[in-house]
């Protein structure tokens, strides 16, 4: 979770490691940095938080074209509303706990969400595939896109549906399950699409530590199985905030 949160935070698989690897080594290196009367995950994240604000320089010149774009445009959104948005949105931390994590008063840390919240949805309106086999998750999918002003291009449940239906209509995202309903992947559906259309990929699955293994380049956005509505509404807003394709070529076959 945390690493998730980094790479979200920095707009970087690298720079988020790097943070998260910093936060652990604080640990270690002075116990008494990790308050112990907290709930564990809090502790954590708030100290990645002052990890984050201690260490947090001027960003590198490194890394690629895409990562040097989400950087940039992660740095209009203010720091501290972008800390309060993720923490919310992608991790369902409550008021509450983001205040104790970013040491603010309660007021100022849902201010500071409602911020980050409507800048990151004011960046796009887009054109959305659903890759999904489960007709009440599709639907419930389809729901959570057209309430947050995108446009649902259509739901498709087997790969050879979903090439066809990003052939007819290109999308400007896709989020796909992994095993679709003819024991098809969800995974080659994907591959397939981005050969022709380099768009952002949200993947939904039920086991994500198949791709957070930190051994190789990682898709940027997962949802977990079952999901929550404002994991999904994050996930899309910051997926289209970035505008980075998947690195699909570096996902496991099938």
């Amino acid at each position: 979770m945390l690493r998730r949160y980094a790479r979200a935070l920095s707009g970087s698989q690298e720079r988020g490691d790097r943070f998260t690897v910093a936060t652990l080594e604080a640990v270690l290196a002075d116990r008494s940095v990790f308050d112990r009367d907290l709930e564990p995950r809090v502790a954590l994240f708030k100290t990645f938080c002052s990890v984050w604000v201690e260490i947090d320089a001027p960003e590198s010149t490194e890394g690629s074209a895409l990562e040097s774009a989400a950087r940039k445009r992660l740095d209009q959104i203010e720091p501290e509303a972008r800390q309060a948005f993720l923490l919310g949105a992608l991790e369902d931390f409550s008021p509450e706990q983001i205040a104790t994590i970013m040491g603010v008063p309660v007021s100022e840390a849902k201010g500071l969400y409602d911020v980050g919240m409507a800048n990151i949805r004011n960046q796009t309106r887009a054109k959305i595939m659903v890759i999904e086999d489960e007709p009440i998750i599709a639907m419930d999918i389809k729901s959570i896109v057209t309430e947050m002003g995108h446009d649902c291009t259509g739901i498709a449940d087997t790969h050879k549906r979903a090439v066809a239906l990003a052939q007819e209509t290109p999308p400007d995202l896709i989020l796909s399950d992994i095993q679709l309903a003819d024991d098809s992947s969800g995974i080659d559906a994907v591959r397939e699409i981005l050969a022709d259309h380099a768009v952002p990929v949200i993947f939904i699955t039920a086991y994500p530590e198949r791709f957070l293994t930190g051994e190789r380049p990682e898709p940027a956005f997962l949802l977990t199985k079952p999901f929550r509505r404002k994991a999904v509404e994050a996930a899309i807003s910051q997926a289209l905030f970035f505008n980075d394709a998947t690195l699909i070529e570096a996902l496991p076959e099938g």
